[in-house]
């Protein structure tokens, strides 16, 4: 839900600006929507792991499964990421030839393609910290991540008036403490009390 909701005020954010910067970021957000889907399998394989052996008494092999999964969920997401930050043409001309469009998506790609690695490790240690019974700092990890993009974006991109590239860094900020703030409370013992 609050992944979604993100999605939907970052798009009512950039709508203003028009046809075009708002076919662009779409195209970049559907790229980060298609990773949820790769991280959520191997999220549901973290759930029961995790699960099965923090119910066992195991919490430092429990704490060892989740982040060889998170860092096996980072690496896949950054790579996708870096790769449309490096080559976004390939991305986004399987969808449009419009130079507009593409400049778009280009500048939302660049800004953000980059920090998907974050969004990866966040969202995997989110499915084993439900597997560890303990969803508190992924959910406010998720309301922070959502505050900062859309806080972000609209002082950026319209109180200081630096258009969509602002929208799209507060976006990659707010991915990058989603993950980091995930990844801290797992790291500091959130399971462990």
């Amino acid at each position: 839900v609050l992944t979604n909701l993100t999605v939907v005020l970052m798009t009512g954010l950039v709508g203003p600006f028009g046809t075009a910067a708002l076919a662009g970021y779409g195209m970049g957000a559907r790229l980060e929507y298609l990773q949820i889907p790769l991280v959520f399998g191997m999220g549901s394989a973290l759930v029961a792991m995790v699960g099965t052996n923090v119910g066992a008494g195991q919490i430092a092999r429990a704490e060892r499964i989740a982040w060889t999964g998170a860092g096996i969920a980072a690496g896949v997401t950054a790579s996708i990421g870096l790769l449309a930050a490096a080559f976004p043409r390939a991305w986004l001309g399987l969808f449009t030839a419009d130079p507009q469009v593409q400049a778009a998506g280009v500048s939302y790609l660049l800004i953000v393609g980059p920090t998907y690695g974050f969004f990866g490790l966040g969202l995997a240690l989110y499915f084993a910290s439900q597997g560890a019974g303990r969803l508190g700092w992924p959910l406010l990890a998720g309301f922070v991540r959502l505050a900062v993009a859309v806080a972000g974006g609209w002082l950026g991109g319209y109180w200081l008036g630096w258009g969509p590239p602002a929208i799209y860094a507060a976006m990659a900020l707010a991915l990058i403490i989603f993950g980091s703030t995930i990844a801290a409370a797992v790291r500091l013992g959130a399971w462990r009390r």
